[in-house]
């Protein structure tokens, strides 16, 4: 890793650093639940938007069309032209939050 710095002393690395968004992501054939890395101060919306066919998921359970699970593992990289909807999955929307 390396690390540069300009004269005002603010430093950059080639590491990025992503938010993991627990997310749901409808496919033309199943439905995956698991966690869409973004990068800070962007939406998933954005992560989405990049030239990248595809879009890596980590801590994956895919679906089948009964909602069992198909698949389970640490990664999936899903082609983002098979993606239906997708939607992040945030504390208030499960009832999880309560204040």
């Amino acid at each position: 890793m390396s690390i540069e710095y300009d004269e005002k002393g603010k430093y950059y690395t080639n590491v990025i650093q992503k938010i993991p968004v627990p997310s749901i992501i409808q496919t033309t054939t199943n439905l995956i639940h698991g966690l869409i890395h973004v990068r800070q101060d962007e939406r998933l919306k954005d992560e989405l938007e990049t030239s990248e066919r595809y879009i890596a998921v980590t801590e994956v359970n895919v679906l089948d069309a009964e909602g069992k699970v198909a698949f389970s593992g640490p990664f999936l990289a899903v082609r983002k032209d098979q993606i239906v909807w997708i939607m992040p999955l945030n504390k208030e929307r499960n009832g999880e939050d309560d204040q």
